[in-house]
C-alpha cells in the first residue's frame, strides 16, 4: 500500500481501538429446492456490518436469500445465530439480526456520495482487522446485472479483495460507506481494465431501512419482474437463461432470443432493457415485448410481470 493508505488505515484505527469489531461473519444454510440454489449454492460465506444497538447486521442480499439456517461469527470468535429481517431487490441489501448480544459498537452511517473517484477507503472483512485492506474508489458509475438488476451510482474499488461478500467499505473516518458485492474485471478502464470490486452504496439503504425492518422490505409497488436473465453483445439484448416457473417462461421466452423492444421502446443494452421493462410500471403489470428468436421469427409476447419477491422462497418453513 501507499503511504496515503496506509495513513487512511491509521487514521481510522486510531479513532477508536474496536471499532472493526462491528464486521461479523456470515454463514448461511440454503434449502436445495430453493429457486437460488442452483446459482447461489447451498452454503454461503461472507460478511456483514453491525449498524445497530440491537444486533441488526446489513450484508449483501445474495448471502442469506432464501436461508434457513444463519450464524454470525463475532471477531472474538463467537456463533450467534441470526435470523433473516429482509431483502431488498432494487439495492441488492439483505438484513439479519443476531438471536442473542453481539457486544459491539455499530458502524456509524457515513454518506457515500461524499467519496468521489480517487478517494482513499478502507475494506473490511470476517478475516479480521489484520486482513484491513487500504483501496482507492477508481470509479462512480452504474453496474447493471443479468438478473434484472440496476445502480445508478455503485462505488468501484481497486486492487480487488477476494472477500468482497458482504465486507465493509470505510472512510477514513470509521463510519460505513458501502457493502460489497463482487469482484469485477473493470472496476476502472484507463489504457486498459483494471480489476477490482463493486459496492452498494450506503445511500441506498437510508430511504428503505425502516421499511425493511418492519415488514421485510422497501414500501410501495413492486417494479415488475420478468424473469429474464440477459446480456448485450454488440448493441444487442440477448436471453441468456430463463427462471424456472418465471413470467418470461410463460410468455413462451426461450434462452437464446433477442430483445428487439420493450413496450415500444428499442433496447440496445442491459439498461435500456430494464428501464424499459420498469417504466411507470409496477409488478403485475403486462410487458409487451418484441422477441427475434433462434429460428429467425419476429414474434411479439406479452410477459405478465410479477414481483420477484413472490417467486423466491423466503418462508424458512418452506
Amino acid at each position: 500500500m501507499s503511504g496515503i493508505v496506509d495513513h487512511t488505515v491509521a487514521r481510522a484505527q486510531g479513532n477508536s481501538s474496536n471499532f472493526l469489531d462491528a464486521v461479523v461473519g456470515i454463514d448461511s444454510q440454503i434449502p436445495g429446492n430453493a429457486r437460488t440454489a442452483g446459482t447461489l449454492g447451498t452454503e454461503r460465506q461472507g460478511s456483514g456490518a453491525v449498524i445497530s444497538d440491537d444486533g441488526l447486521v446489513l450484508t449483501i442480499g445474495y448471502l442469506i436469500l432464501e436461508a434457513a439456517s444463519i450464524d454470525l461469527t463475532t471477531s472474538d470468535g463467537r456463533t450467534v445465530p441470526a435470523k433473516f429481517i429482509g431483502y431488498d431487490h432494487a439495492s441488492g441489501f439483505g438484513l439479519v439480526r443476531a438471536l442473542s448480544p453481539l457486544g459491539v459498537t455499530p458502524f456509524e452511517l457515513g454518506e457515500s456520495e461524499s467519496i468521489p473517484a480517487r478517494s482513499q477507503a478502507l475494506i473490511a472483512n470476517r478475516l479480521g482487522k489484520q486482513a484491513v485492506q487500504g483501496v482507492f474508489v477508481v470509479d462512480r458509475r452504474p453496474f447493471v446485472g443479468s438478473w434484472e438488476y440496476l445502480l445508478d451510482d455503485a462505488i468501484y474499488t481497486s486492487p480487488p479483495n477476494a472477500n468482497f461478500s458482504g465486507a465493509s467499505l470505510l472512510g477514513s473516518d470509521g463510519k460505513l460507506l458501502g457493502i460489497g458485492s463482487l469482484f469485477v474485471g473493470n472496476a476502472a478502464v484507463i489504457q486498459q481494465p483494471v480489476a477490482g470490486n463493486m459496492f452498494v452504496p450506503i445511500d441506498e439503504l437510508r430511504p428503505i431501512l425502516d421499511d425493511m425492518v418492519a415488514s421485510g422490505r422497501r414500501a410501495g409497488n413492486a417494479r415488475p419482474w420478468v424473469g429474464i436473465f440477459s446480456s448485450e453483445f454488440r448493441g444487442r439484448v440477448f436471453v441468456d437463461r430463463i427462471a424456472p416457473d418465471g413470467p418470461a417462461e410463460a410468455a413462451g421466452i426461450e434462452p437464446g432470443d433477442l430483445i428487439v423492444n420493450v413496450r415500444g421502446t428499442a433496447v440496445d443494452d442491459m439498461a435500456s432493457f430494464l428501464r424499459a421493462v420498469w417504466k411507470d410500471a409496477s409488478a403485475g403489470d403486462a410487458i409487451d415485448m418484441t422477441v427475434l428468436t433462434k429460428t429467425g421469427e419476429l414474434r411479439s409476447v406479452t410477459v405478465s410481470s410479477d414481483d420477484r419477491q413472490n417467486w423466491l422462497k423466503l418462508d424458512p418453513s418452506f
